[in-house]
């Protein structure tokens, strides 16, 4: 039995079957498995997590109770859910990351959407399974007063849940999106507001990125449970249970970062992309194409910014990195199309035979965004709401050179705030002027507010943000 155990929807490993049926495995996307995965390996804690693709599947499949560490794969130990897939449809894409995420991120368009009906009805449902095939495999799993660490609102629902079938184990529950303030997180209905807020109550334990998520967190039980709020302790007691609140600002491991970033692969695309750009100064972003990323405002700011400074054309490239993301979801294909349609505008409205003023790339290379990082001098980050952003504290820990354009709406803008340029991410003339004023920046003013972003950003990296959860539990 094991005594930590790490529960998300994506692992650390996802599978591909080839066409003669072979299996390949490779490491899992994403910021939370990026920054968790080694340090779980590292101290034995058990991965619960779902399978995401018919590769994923079939690789469950093959051993007893889905422990693809017990096929012979170098995963650590990891227990992979064989959920149906039109149940994890719903719950994941109707629910996570149509509703749940659209809420915290405040991103519906009010006067058409939400509208919740009979099928929301359904997939409400399928979410509550979906929740509950994770309670019962960690139930399964955990020795008794294991610490359990849920993570994200994929899984809101199963704190509560994997509370009544194990009362005796320390469960926490961390949320890496924003959270809405009670005004619009009461746009879910009533009893799925109520469902959601208790699921998280669930835990010993509840944490956040950012005070001001946690601060929204609390004022939504206080406005829509009638809990009590302790906001200077931090905690909220909800039908004779409290919850104790932490802020946890996760961070970079600024070592291993390098590691990786000195590799070959990552030299040979320094290589190519200094003979794209030349010795032309490097505006740098690197996003999915996420909605509440802000792409296409940036790019407009960069259209405005070189409408306003001619004395730039030839001398700046902006690289944009933006990768997809949740095209099953028709808001973000348009979303995409959107984004390419303004890159092309300026292309054809300043590009010339010997300079390319934009460089986008679709196809997601992580290599390549490292050799990226390394080459900024200035990084763009200008989100619309982010519950952290680790692009934000990776790139100054790559470039020695780098100079920050941060979204004030990014959780991360309480540690980087001070040493960055801080942007309203939907004023469009302010971020191009920060970002002229990024490229002008002295030398000397660059480098001292690049060491202070390195040493901020590397103040909690994920083996210290995991173990303070950790020592939080222990001492209920």
């Amino acid at each position: 039995m094991n005594s930590v155990l790490v529960a998300s929807n994506r692992g650390p490993v996802s599978f591909t079957v080839s066409d003669d049926g072979e299996l390949t495995m490779r490491r899992g996307g994403g910021g939370l498995v990026s920054a968790l995965s080694e340090v779980a390996r590292k101290d034995g804690v058990l991965w619960v997590c779902a399978a995401l693709s018919d590769g994923d599947r079939s690789a469950v499949r093959l051993v007893p109770g889905g422990r693809i560490d017990h096929a012979g794969y170098d995963t650590g130990p990891m227990r992979m859910l064989d959920i149906p897939p039109a149940t994890f449809h719903r719950a994941y894409n109707a629910v996570a990351n149509s509703t749940l995420w659209f809420v915290n991120h405040l991103l519906y368009d009010i006067p058409n959407a939400p509208n919740f009906g009979t099928r929301f009805e359904r997939e409400w449902e399928s979410y509550r399974d979906y929740n509950g095939a994770f309670a019962l495999a960690l139930a399964e799993e955990a020795g008794h007063g294991a610490r359990v660490m849920v993570q994200d609102y994929h899984l809101a629902l199963t704190p509560a849940m994997l509370r009544a079938e194990r009362p005796d184990l320390r469960i926490a529950h961390f949320s890496h999106t924003p959270w809405a303030p009670p005004e619009y997180f009461s746009l879910l209905p009533d009893e799925v507001a109520r469902e959601v807020l208790e699921g998280i109550l669930g835990a010993d334990h509840a944490g956040f990125l950012a005070d001001r998520w946690a601060q929204a967190f609390m004022d939504c039980c206080e406005a829509l449970l009638g809990a009590e709020v302790d906001r200077a302790g931090r905690s909220v007691t909800h039908e004779g249970r409290t919850t104790r609140i932490g802020v946890h600002s996760l961070g970079v491991d600024g070592d291993a970062l390098w590691e990786r970033a000195v590799e070959p692969d990552v030299e040979s695309h320094m290589t190519a992309l200094r003979e794209q750009v030349g010795d032309r100064r490097l505006i740098v972003r690197i996003d999915r194409t996420e909605l509440s990323k802000n792409i296409v405002r940036g790019l407009v700011a960069y259209r405005e910014f070189l409408a306003a400074h001619p004395e730039w054309h030839g001398k700046v490239v902006h690289l944009a990195f933006a990768y997809p993301s949740r095209h099953d979801l028709p808001e973000y294909r348009e979303y995409t199309a959107s984004v390419l349609r303004c890159a092309q505008e300026i292309e054809d409205e300043y590009g010339t035979e010997d300079w390319d003023p934009l460089i986008l790339n679709v196809n997601d290379d992580y290599p390549r965004s490292l050799a990226a990082y390394r080459m900024a001098d200035v990084l763009l980050v200008n989100p619309i709401r982010d519950g952290m952003n680790l692009v934000a504290k990776e790139g100054p820990i790559l470039s020695a050179r780098c100079a920050l354009v941060l979204s004030r709406e990014a959780g991360a803008a309480a540690e980087l705030g001070p040493h960055a340029l801080v942007v309203n991410p939907y004023d469009i003339s302010g971020t191009a002027a920060a970002l002229h004023a990024a490229l002008v920046m002295p030398e000397d003013e660059r480098r001292m507010r690049r060491d202070k972003l390195h040493a901020a950003a590397t103040a909690l990296p994920p083996q210290k943000w995991l173990a303070a959860q950790l020592d939080a539990l222990a001492e209920i």
